[in-house]
């Protein structure tokens, strides 16, 4: 059945049919707008959108995959100002011809990553589009902590990180030259693995700025930077190689760094602490903060790219 068959209302009872309830959720899908608790009074929000070609490809994603991304991309942004993820909003167009079985896959793998923090699909909207657009909002509750922001890094701090990267990236390398395997690179860009516990928890360590690697190291690092007025370096020896990713770049002569320096859409969590602190062994420090205005690599300036731009 395609979504031109089924009707608007039809794939919304469809969608709505398969989103679950989470302990945050007053009233979800059903009203002219959801009602969310929000018991420390305040609320987290941002706001991300994949659209097909640009974000992903029908041909290496399957429909719970998207979902899985979609979702990730912005709870990531959540956790990454110390809060904990409450609810999404989703906003669907899609072209009518769309099997209806495709956009049932993609509710399933959005209320499965939401379903990772304990938040919830609360609501949305839906509209026919030629483009497969998919825009979600996320909200989040800082349960009584201070918003961990990009602004607040000082020189002597050190950097940190917390989750997988260049996994992701190498495995849109691999995809784009018309290979599937290493699975291990594949199924990472087409699923992130998350640290969204991380969030909160570098709030409660004393960060002094944190951000969701979602469009490159370097240029992500490039924001603390300049919010913070701060140089920050970067120690290349600070990060594994794994096996597999160095496989796969001397089959595919790319520089594996530029995957771990450069690459998106892992959504591990960087963040700054003062000195001293004693950081829990899933952090790994990487890099310090000092005197200056640029993001380095062992001292030098980086010469490879830096990350994704949507408009260069």
């Amino acid at each position: 059945m395609s979504i031109a068959e089924a009707g608007e209302f039809g794939l919304i009872g469809r969608i709505v049919s398969r989103l679950g309830s989470g302990e945050a959720t007053l009233i979800g899908p059903g009203d002219d707008a959801a009602v969310i608790r929000a018991s420390d009074g305040r609320v987290v929000a941002s706001t991300d959108v994949l659209v097909e070609g640009r974000h992903f490809r029908r041909d290496w994603c399957g429909p719970e995959d998207v979902g899985h991304r979609a979702a990730a991309a912005n709870l990531a942004d959540i956790a990454a100002m110390g809060a904990v993820p409450t609810a999404l909003l989703v906003a669907l167009c899609m072209p009518t011809g769309l099997d209806i079985g495709w956009a049932e896959g993609l509710a399933d793998g959005l209320s499965a990553e939401a379903g990772l923090v304990g938040a919830t699909v609360v609501g949305g909207d839906t509209s026919s589009s030629p483009t497969l657009t998919i825009a979600v909002t996320a909200l989040g509750d800082l349960r009584g902590a201070d918003p961990v922001r990009r602004d607040g890094a000082k020189p002597g701090d050190v950097l940190a990180l917390c989750g997988r990267i260049g996994y992701a990236a190498a495995g849109l390398t691999v995809l784009s030259r018309g290979f599937r395997t290493p699975k291990l690179l594949v199924e990472a860009y087409r699923r992130p693995v998350v640290p969204y516990a991380a969030g909160p928890q570098a709030a409660r360590l004393g960060a002094t700025s944190m951000i969701d690697v979602s469009d490159g190291l370097l240029q992500d690092l490039g924001h603390i930077a300049t919010a913070s007025s701060v140089g920050i370096d970067v120690r290349r020896d600070a990060f594994e190689l794994p096996g597999q990713m160095r496989d796969a770049a001397s089959a595919l002569g790319v520089d594996p760094y530029l995957w771990l320096l450069a690459g998106g859409d892992d959504h591990p969590l960087a963040a700054t602490f003062p000195p001293g602190v004693t950081l829990p062994p899933e952090w790994r420090v990487v890099g310090s903060v000092q005197d200056g205005s640029t993001v380095t690599v062992d001292g030098k300036a980086w010469t490879g790219g830096t990350g994704w731009d949507h408009f260069r």
